[in-house]
């Protein structure tokens, strides 16, 4: 099971790095594809405010790739629940000030990814 649950933070990860390029990196020529509800006109004046979202998201990336990176599985659990559970409480509100697929892409795979670990111990 804990093989399961990294694969899962290894999942997470990658979500949040898509997260992060578009974010920080694509927003005004792949964003408007992605969110296609968002005003088209509002994509350049947002850019800086969509960029800081995507270092938030490289932060997250960060904590859970050390969390695979740690030798002692104690330690690298906690890691993990910690950044996993950021990821959950992200989604969640996400789903309640946006839209509920956020916790759907967001917020569940994270929540699997924990109830991985625990279900490991």
């Amino acid at each position: 099971m804990v093989l399961v649950a990294k694969i899962i933070v290894i999942v997470v990860a990658l979500l949040h790095f898509y997260f992060l390029w578009l974010e920080m990196f694509a927003w005004t020529t792949r964003g408007p594809k992605v969110f296609k509800k968002f005003p088209k006109e509002l994509f350049e004046p947002t850019k800086s405010m969509a960029a800081n979202q995507g270092l938030y998201n490289g932060f997250l990336v960060a904590g859970l790739v050390w969390s695979l990176l740690i030798e002692d599985s104690n330690w690298s659990m906690n890691i993990a629940l910690f950044f996993l559970g950021c990821v959950v409480v992200a989604g969640i509100y996400g789903a309640l000030s946006v839209s509920k697929k956020i916790f759907y892409i967001q917020g569940l795979p994270a929540l699997l990814g924990i109830i991985a670990f625990l279900l490991s111990v």
